[in-house]
């Protein structure tokens, strides 16, 4: 059974930085996509950024010089460091995978951004 868990989420002040991190379990042979989504109050989910096994990553254009997404696929695992953060980066952040035809989600983990 695909277990998605993430932790590293929290609250901190604009301009601050976190980093997030989500192990996968229950994939012998890994995943080929991972990565983060997010979903603010009042809004709809959206991709903040995706990373396959051997290919380049993609960002959303929002967070595009301030986010960095890695992966350890020996650990099945993503990370996502954010840098420069600002209010409209608060939301809950889900990670995400896919593994054939299926696609995956954590229960995601929640950042504010606030003073």
């Amino acid at each position: 059974q695909v277990q998605l868990v993430e932790s590293g989420g929290g609250l901190v002040q604009p301009g601050g930085s976190l980093t997030l991190s989500c192990a996968g379990y229950g994939s012998a042979e890994g995943f080929y996509q991972m990565g983060w989504y997010r979903q603010a109050p009042g809004k709809s989910r959206e991709m903040v950024a995706v990373l396959s096994r051997v290919g380049n990553p993609n960002y959303s254009d929002s967070v595009k010089g301030r986010f960095a997404i890695s992966r350890d696929n020996a650990k099945n695992t993503v990370y996502l460091q954010m840098n420069g953060l600002n209010s409209e980066d608060t939301a809950v952040y889900l990670c995400y995978a896919s593994l054939g035809i299926y696609n995956y989600w954590g229960k995601g983990t929640q950042v504010t951004v606030s003073s």
